[in-house]
């Protein structure tokens, strides 16, 4: 770490993925969360202010409807970016283009999620793979969770010299589980309309050099996301060799059929169990007793946390954008210790 002071950090948008990143920013050594901000006047604030944590809201209207529920507004959204160093950016989809407009005037870095377009920032992250190009920006975009999974698994095995290109195809949750009885779908699937599906050319915003095509369906299911995977070698190589670079990623978890984790609400239940906070599973979970190698071609699965696996990534761009690590290295060492990444291998 390059400096001992601590970076404060607003979070705006208190929903799925902005109740965990606050938690993780709480949880890191080097920041500081100065507050949350939010809409909503209903039991999503009030956990917000049972963990201690300050509560916004984002315009004068909103507070007003929030201290009629009783609930202890410290102020506006204006207020927390006035004592914040970043601002994560939480809000749903196109809200946070509009709120970029704000963060510029006022001068404050900010990051926004997968469900803004790569042109709202010029910069997509990963932390493995575009950490460097983060470095001092004054915003970046953290990319959608199929994108940092794939992101992450092609970077592996780029780095071993292994890649090639690649071809996946994902099966999608039909929406987050807390919002099941809102919408998604039953009893049908609904494939994505086009190939590629737009997880591929969202990697290639990381990673311009990935030679990489998805194909999606969405399917009658919360959990998480499954992808499979057909992987153009460079070379023959062996299957332990496939695995040791897989390894390499401490985000990436070589999990097994044989061990009974043989389902996505196997996998869930042992993050239960293993105490992470909301069942998070940070890591992409890949069945090393599934893949297969064939010469010089490959063929994976794993499984994908919609609600968590983006939250390490997100911690990580707060160091970049604000310099408080110069390299990925640094900085998701940092993040994998206070997050309890990493020792999903020793089950």
């Amino acid at each position: 770490m390059t400096t001992t002071r601590k970076v404060r950090v607003a979070v705006n948008g208190y929903g799925v993925i902005g109740k965990r990143v606050a938690d993780a920013v709480a949880l890191q050594p080097d920041m500081v969360l100065v507050g949350v901000c939010d809409v909503a006047a209903d039991w999503r604030p009030r956990m917000a202010l049972a963990k201690g944590f300050a509560l916004y809201a984002a315009t004068e209207e909103h507070a007003a409807a929030m201290r009629a529920a009783s609930l202890a507004v410290t102020g506006t959204l204006a207020d927390l970016l006035a004592q914040a160093d970043v601002v994560v950016d939480c809000t749903p989809k196109r809200i946070a283009a509009a709120n970029v407009e704000t963060y510029r005037r006022r001068g404050i870095r900010f990051i926004v999620q997968g469900g803004e377009k790569h042109t709202v920032t010029g910069h997509s992250f990963v932390a493995e793979a575009s950490f460097a190009g983060a470095v001092g920006r004054d915003s970046t975009r953290v990319v959608s969770c199929n994108t940092t999974s794939i992101v992450r698994t092609l970077t592996a095995l780029k780095r071993a010299g292994l890649l090639a290109r690649a071809r996946g195809t994902l099966l999608r949750r039909a929406t987050d589980p807390w919002e099941s009885h809102l919408g998604g779908i039953m009893n049908t699937l609904v494939p994505e309309p086009e190939i590629p599906s737009h997880q591929g050319p969202d990697a290639q915003s990381v990673d311009p050099g990935l030679d990489v095509v998805t194909m999606a369906v969405k399917v009658p299911e919360t959990l998480a996301h499954l992808h499979y995977w057909s992987v153009q070698m460079t070379r023959p190589a062996s299957k332990d060799e496939v695995l040791a670079a897989f390894r390499a990623s401490s985000r990436i978890a070589l999990i097994r059929m044989s061990d009974g984790l043989d389902a996505l609400n196997a996998v869930k239940e042992m993050m239960a169990d293993m105490g992470r906070p909301h069942d998070n599973l940070y890591e992409v979970a890949l069945w090393q007793d599934m893949l297969t190698v064939q010469g010089d071609e490959l063929f994976y699965a794993y499984m994908v946390d919609n609600q968590a696996i983006v939250i390490p990534e997100t911690i990580d761009a707060i160091r970049a954008l604000t310099g408080l690590a110069a390299d990925a290295p640094v900085s998701m060492a940092l993040t994998d210790a206070a997050l309890g990444i990493g020792g999903l291998g020793r089950f």
